[in-house]
């Protein structure tokens, strides 16, 4: 059983009877789930997972003080802090978890601020540009048992991919990454016997080349710990996955460096081929680069599309 399951569970054999017993006619106010930091709001977690902040927990959420007062939120979270201390064998923790309150009762408008900087979702143009994809994810991943208020189902859903344009802004930035420091820096510094370098430039590609697929997929690339495990269930270009792990994990030999040479070019071979599919770019050639300035021509907003077009990564 993963966290989700556990949490889940444990809301709906434990929680659920609470709240309708001692707060029923709070329920049309409430939202209850799991989601945001940590492996289980993924269904990433595994038995190494378990070694900190994994027990039975879920997210209870509250609007504003001026729909549910301080006094009934108090009672609530004492409520909640009375809950079962062990449920199917997984033991509830005395405890903050590192990282702060990932689960009990918490106000909408503060867990959206503390992830995207927006206690009511709705971000700006410069913050949609800025706020870091993994927060984003945090934001919109895991699962929700119950919302009364609709406040969080409507604000996940608000955040659930990016504005077209802004995806094509992030993605005009990280093909030109990719481009320099794939197809042209990475051959360079092995010329100049830069080894450290060169591995770095692979390392700059790949993370680049990750951002890219995630993008292309319109979905949001998780810390980067989840960002492999994620990238593999994707519906495109999740072979590359494999493709980027062999460059990171390889040296740089002669013989090994021409072989990766050729592994970036055709995972540039295959993006070029989805950006072609996904008709978002009219460069016709094999330069990453071509492509990334043809993806930023093609942005409506002129104002988004005449910002430097590294600025989104």
């Amino acid at each position: 059983m993963n966290g989700l399951e556990l949490s889940e569970r444990f809301y709906f054999e434990c929680g659920k009877p609470m709240l309708e017993e001692q707060f029923p006619a709070l329920l049309p106010y409430l939202a209850a789930g799991l989601f945001g930091s940590g492996s289980e709001c993924f269904g990433f977690d595994d038995e190494v997972s378990r070694d900190h902040d994994f027990e039975p927990g879920f997210l209870l959420l509250l609007p504003g003080e001026d729909i549910v007062d301080r006094k009934t939120a108090f009672q609530l979270e004492r409520a909640y802090a009375k809950l079962p201390k062990e449920f199917m064998g997984f033991a509830r923790s005395a405890i903050a978890p590192v990282g702060g309150a990932r689960h009990g009762v918490l106000r909408i408008a503060d867990v959206f601020k503390d992830k995207v900087g927006a206690a009511d979702g709705i971000l700006t143009v410069s913050q949609w540009l800025t706020v870091p994809e993994h927060a984003l994810s945090e934001a919109t991943n895991g699962r929700l048992f119950f919302d009364g208020y609709g406040e969080v189902t409507r604000i996940c859903e608000g955040l659930s991919a990016y504005p077209e344009d802004v995806r094509r802004k992030k993605l005009a930035g990280n093909l030109l990454l990719m481009a320099q420091a794939g197809q042209y820096n990475y051959a360079r510094c092995l010329r100049h016997g830069e080894t450290g370098a060169a591995q770095l430039a692979v390392a700059e590609f790949c993370k680049a080349a990750m951002h890219t697929v995630f993008l292309l997929n319109d979905r949001f690339m998780p810390y980067y710990k989840w960002s492999f495990r994620a990238m593999r269930a994707l519906p495109k270009l999740s072979m590359l996955a494999e493709t980027l792990e062999v460059l990171l994990c390889t040296d740089n030999e002669p013989n090994t460096a021409e072989s990766k040479i050729d592994m970036i070019e055709d995972a540039a071979a295959d993006v070029i081929e989805e950006l072609s599919n996904q008709g978002l770019t009219k460069a016709i050639c094999g330069d990453l680069e071509k492509h990334a300035y043809s993806v930023n021509d093609a942005i409506e907003d002129g104002g988004i599309r005449n910002l430097h077009i590294l600025t989104a990564v």
